[in-house]
């Protein structure tokens, strides 16, 4: 069976005297078994939190291995190279200074850095090239420099370690890389480079170097190198990454972070909105006003009761409010502070007579559900009351069809009951009922016209406060008088002439998975 269970954060004691029933004997204690569905975001979180250490930490050891090789590097301050950085950056229209640092290291030429770029150039690696061979590498260098490559590539892996777990980020770094290096290729060959002499300055180079371990450092080496080479040599290079082609990357890139931004949102969206039955004009549906106050009477005497215009009550707790609002029952409510049951108020609450003449136009379940939805609201509003979902094991009650049989009267089609008694809203005829308690633990019930399906939510909520599951197969609907006494409360409710012998359904118990609902907080403040 499942059903809702709300719990409160704090302690709970039980509000009602629980009724008891020979026919329909109570479960011994049950075995509760928490779900694990509350740890799921926190372990969601946790592997995301380890693939984005992960991914830092693998930079930061790529990133370490770079920064010696800066810090042991040598300033150059003459020489063909410092010669021809210099002519090179007029022509490309660089106006800041780039520093030459030869250093030891097999890393490939290289751009460092961002705001101070500096150029890391293999001592040795000179001596292998001569001059149209030098030039164009240091071309290749500086246009990675005036595109601020370096900038675009940093980006792209903090977007890389935020979001990891997506192949689409990984798979739009590549083409970065790829795409960038196209462009440096073009401006090379477009400031006058022989093609042949700057394909061989590329291999010369792989012959020299390793290539950079991190993609936000800009070397001569990067993206595919047989794809650069044959893309060189057969002029098909020419094609700049236009405007067109950099919309389309920058599309990529967006799909790429977007996409699970937006998935989470519109998910979360329909899970809260699906968790959430509502009726129609549910969201519309409020009472217009409101009195609560508190109530220092006791007598022992209370009154609850939804009526046509509104709803009405007497010297009630908030335990009462909670089991009428959300139809649970007492073994369904975990961990109330104590005043939920000892602290009563009396409630006066109207609705407007738009929203009265829309209840009217619905079903009795229709109407029900929007009645208990509306009593909800008001808690929420004027008692602070919020709610967290949880599910446990439960006792409860099955409704089955005594050994002789059936004795229950199906009620007469169309009979009006013109003898019968009316409800508190002046409704009368087939669906209504009785329930009555007297001194001495007696109690009576008497139905005109009760499907099975009411019968068992009667059961529930005002006699057994457990859970009851209707195991009859009957489907019409009947007329009937149950009585009971509450000999001992630790028993359950006692059908005195009643139950099997009298109605001819009996029930077994048995252990219920029921949904259950836990409350966050729980608070009196009274508006």
């Amino acid at each position: 069976m499942h059903t809702g269970l709300y719990v409160a954060m704090e302690q709970v004691s039980q509000p009602f005297t629980p009724s008891t029933m020979p026919v329909i004997s109570p479960l011994a204690p049950s075995t509760v078994s928490q779900s694990a569905t509350h740890l799921l975001p926190a372990l969601f979180i946790a592997a995301w939190l380890c693939g984005f250490v992960m991914v830092l930490y693998v930079w930061c050891v790529r990133w370490s291995r770079i920064s010696r090789a800066i810090r042991e590097a040598v300033p150059l301050r003459e020489g063909r190279e410092v010669e021809a950085l210099r002519r090179i950056g007029c022509i490309t229209g660089i106006r800041q200074r780039i520093e030459l640092l030869s250093s030891r290291a097999s890393l490939e030429p290289g751009i460092f850095g961002i705001a101070h770029p500096v150029l890391v150039w293999p001592e040795g690696i000179s001596e292998r090239l001569d001059d149209a061979h030098l030039e164009a590498i240091l071309a290749h260098e500086l246009w990675h420099v005036r595109r601020r490559d370096n900038l675009v590539a940093t980006i792209h892996m903090v977007v890389e370690a935020i979001f990891w777990f997506h192949p689409l980020v990984w798979w739009l770094g590549a083409r970065l890389v790829e795409e960038r290096e196209r462009a440096c290729d073009e401006e090379v060959l477009e400031s006058g480079s022989d093609r042949q002499v700057y394909a061989e300055s590329i291999l010369k180079v792989c012959e020299f170097c390793v290539e950079s371990p991190l993609d936000c450092v800009s070397g001569v080496t990067g993206a595919d190198v047989k794809n650069r080479i044959v893309r060189i040599m057969t002029e098909s290079v020419a094609r700049r990454l236009d405007f067109r082609r950099k919309l389309l990357v920058g599309a990529f890139a967006l799909v790429a972070v977007a996409a699970p931004v937006v998935f989470g949102l519109v998910s979360g969206t329909a899970s809260r909105a699906g968790s959430q039955p509502q009726t129609k004009g549910a969201n519309a549906t409020v009472y217009e006003v409101a009195s609560i106050k508190p109530n220092k009477s006791d007598n022992g005497l209370f009154k609850m009761m939804f009526e046509q215009n509104g709803f009405s009550a007497t010297s009630v707790t908030m335990m009462m409010l909670i089991r009428t609002a959300y139809g649970v029952n007492d073994n369904q409510i975990f961990g109330a502070p104590n005043w939920l049951n000892s602290e009563r108020y009396d409630i006066e609450a109207r609705m407007d007579s738009a929203v009265a003449d829309g209840l009217r136009k619905l079903s009795e379940d229709q109407r029900n559900v929007e009645r208990r939805r509306m009593l909800q609201a008001l808690l929420a509003d004027r008692f602070k009351l919020t709610l967290h979902r949880e599910t446990k094991q439960l006792g409860g009650y099955v409704l089955v069809i005594a050994r002789n049989g059936p004795k229950l009267k199906e009620a007469k089609p169309g009979d009006t009951y013109p003898n019968g008694f009316q409800g508190a809203d002046g409704g009368s005829g087939a669906g209504m009922f009785k329930l009555g308690r007297f001194h001495g633990g007696r109690g009576e019930l008497i139905g005109q016209g009760l499907p099975m399906a009411k019968l068992v939510r009667l059961l529930s909520e005002n006699i057994l406060n457990r859970g009851v599951l209707d195991n009859t197969g009957l489907t019409g609907s009947y007329d009937f008088t149950l009585q009971w006494t509450i000999a001992d409360e630790s028993q359950g409710p006692m059908f005195k002439g009643a139950g099997e012998d009298q109605q001819g359904t009996g029930s077994t118990t048995r252990l219920t998975p029921l949904g259950l609902h836990s409350s966050r907080r729980f608070r009196s403040s009274l508006g």
